[in-house]
């Protein structure tokens, strides 16, 4: 379990970081997502129909804010902050849907990727118990998807901790993302519809 969370937190840093400070380069922003969500986590493998709908993307402005605050307050105060911006909402089967409240694209190696941050679904039995996993408040998605077909795959996180800190490595300050569970969910069968307008 140990080695696993390492892992997820070197694999979610690199877009955490364009997430929070690079360009959405003009991408269309009125869509809706749909596909299949792949859970590994629990007993056995569990299969969900998703839907992610999409209003707008969070500017360069408001995603430096972001990133400031995260630096100066740490993940209490950035999801404070975030809780106030809503660009669209995400559902998964029959649960009542999120508003999601950050969405950056860029242009990866000819495909576009999307990143979505938004404050998770709670369980009644996590709130009451006190539990660790209320650490975990963010959840956070990660689509790539050709722009020729419109579709494509990615990666859910249910419930991630969000933190600034020192690469002992690089010596340079960085965004890292813990997911916790053991692995981040699938999305695949992802198909893109362009509702109108772009950004």
């Amino acid at each position: 379990m140990k080695y696993a969370k390492s892992f997820l937190v070197v694999m979610f840093a690199c877009y955490s970081m364009f997430l929070l400070n690079q360009s959405t380069n003009g991408q269309s922003a009125d869509q809706e997502i749909t596909g299949t969500l792949i859970s590994f986590n629990g007993p056995g493998i569990r299969t969900a129909y998703f839907t992610l709908r999409i209003k707008s993307l969070t500017s360069d402005e408001q995603a430096n804010q972001n990133r400031a605050i995260l630096q100066e307050g740490g993940q209490d105060k950035l999801f404070k902050a975030i809780q106030k911006q809503d660009v669209g909402t995400f559902s998964v089967g029959n649960q009542l849907a999120r508003t999601i409240n950050v969405v950056r694209e860029s242009q990866v190696d000819g495909k576009t990727r999307i990143v979505v941050v938004f404050e998770r679904w709670l369980q009644f039995a996590e709130v009451r118990g006190g539990y660790r996993s209320l650490d975990y408040p963010f959840g956070i998605i990660e689509l790539m998807v050709d722009e020729k077909t419109g579709k494509g795959e990615g990666t859910y996180i249910a419930a991630a901790h969000i933190r600034w800190e020192m690469d002992k490595k690089t010596n340079q300050h960085k965004v890292d993302i813990e997911s916790f569970a053991t692995y981040p969910a699938k999305l695949t069968n992802v198909k893109v519809k362009i509702l109108g307008g772009a950004h």
